[in-house]
Parts: structure tokens; sequence; C-alpha cells
């Protein structure tokens, strides 16, 4: 996770992300705003129209907000991650009722992995949505899924491995190379209290009709929950959605 600067401004790291939900969701209504950023419904109205007034977002008829003029020119592939995320729910929706635990859709940026959509377990004891959210693509199951698809060259690259300062010691760079390789041959990725304690999770990737890997689903669940002989049960369920999800990218 990045260190939190000291001199962040929490009212600019509001509105960053508000254009992140924009950005992924493509429709925000102000009191999704106020939960998804934990703040008051007038604090999230504030910064709505501040955003509207400045061609970012627009409001439609339902009084919803959507991506602005302006937010459109910086964010070419807004529309892409939108479309993403819509034809992955219904395929998301239904794994979550048959396996009855967290479904998160994420993408990879750069080293990192961000939680594009997250439908929630029915259970007391569940993992919540992370919509938004970023962690390190090597301590995210969805991270680590979407990495085994690089090719060695291009991963070396991404973590500066021959550069001066590299990203990861050699014994760590060592570790990860091993877990790819694994993750390629058994075709899915676990994440056992990597990035929370408590939590495990098993993502894939989706790819879509060109063969490209755009995103990974995951189900994520308490580790209190996970054990070994139901992780061929999830996988076979999280198999059948992935392959749903890809056949709505390759029909729209």
């Amino acid at each position: 996770m990045r260190n939190t600067p000291p001199y962040v401004l929490d009212s600019v790291d509001k509105a960053l992300q508000l254009l992140q939900l924009l950005s992924d969701q493509g429709k925000v209504r102000v009191s999704e705003a106020a939960a998804s950023l934990e703040i008051g419904r007038s604090t999230a109205h504030r910064l709505l129209a501040t955003l509207a007034y400045r061609g970012f977002a627009e409001q439609d008829a339902d009084r919803a907000y959507r991506p602005g003029p302006s937010f459109a020119r910086l964010s070419p592939i807004g529309n892409d991650l939108q479309r993403l995320r819509r034809l992955a729910l219904p395929a998301m929706e239904r794994l979550r009722e048959r396996v009855d635990e967290t479904v998160h859709l994420m993408v990879l940026a750069g080293t990192r992995t961000r939680f594009l959509a997250t439908v929630e377990s029915s259970q007391a004891l569940r993992v919540g949505d992370r919509g938004g959210s970023v962690l390190p693509a090597v301590q995210s199951s969805g991270g680590k899924a979407l990495l085994a698809e690089l090719e060695p060259g291009e991963l070396a690259d991404l973590y500066g491995i021959s550069s001066p300062q590299p990203a990861m010691s050699g014994a760590e760079w060592t570790r990860l190379s091993d877990e790819l390789r694994l993750i390629r041959r058994r075709g899915y990725a676990l994440n056992i209290e990597a990035t929370e304690a408590g939590v495990c999770a098993i993502g894939m990737p989706v790819r879509d009709a060109s063969e490209a890997p755009v995103a990974a689903l995951c189900i994520a669940l308490p580790r209190v929950r996970y054990v070994d002989l139901r992780t061929a049960t999830l996988v076979g369920e999280l198999r059948a959605a992935v392959a749903a999800v890809q056949a709505q990218l390759r029909q729209h």
C-alpha cells in the first residue's frame, strides 16, 4: 500500500476519489458517493457540484452525476472500464449467489491492482466492498493472476529488475517468478492473508476477444472459511464466471 503523504489535502483526495468512481462506474449518486468516501451527503454534494462546475461531471435527468466533457478528454479509457464493469456485474452477481462469498473485479495499473467493482457476500462475516482501492499486484490474487500473463521481459521491465534501483531484491524476484510459473500452470492465483490479516482470495484473469488479459475476477473470503478442500469448488465456480464474462466481452 502507498504511504499517505504528510501534506495530503483531504478535499483534493476526496475529489480525486470521486473522479475515480466516475471513471469506474460511469454514474454516481450523491448517496453512493457519500457512502463510498465515508463522508456526509452535504460534503459529497458540494464536491460533485464543484466537479460539475469545472466540467468534470454533469447531472443527468435523474440527478445522478456522470463524467463531464473535461473528464472525458483526460480519461480516454474510461468508457472501456465502464463497459467492462457493466458486462461483468451479472456474472459476478451469479457467482456470489452460488458461493455466497464476496466477488471482486480488478484491473492492473502498473505494479498495482485497482478494484473496479465488488459484489458483497450476504453473510454477516464477509469481505467488504473494496471499490476504488489499490493494492500491490504482487500481493493480491487478481494482481498475481494478471502478472502471470505478462512475458518475462515485460515483467522484468515493469519492476525495473535490470535498473540500478529495482523494485524488489533478487530473492524477492526469484520467489515471484516461481509463484507466477505455478499460477500459469494451474490457472489461478491465491492470496492467503498477504494483503489483509484474516482475508484470503482466489483470482483468475479475464480475457477479451483478442485473448488479451484485461481484468481479473476474484473470490474473497474470511480465513476462517478458507479450507483447502473447498478450493477446488471455488476454482470451478470462478472459472465458470470468468467464461461468462469473456463471452459477454466477445459478443459486445
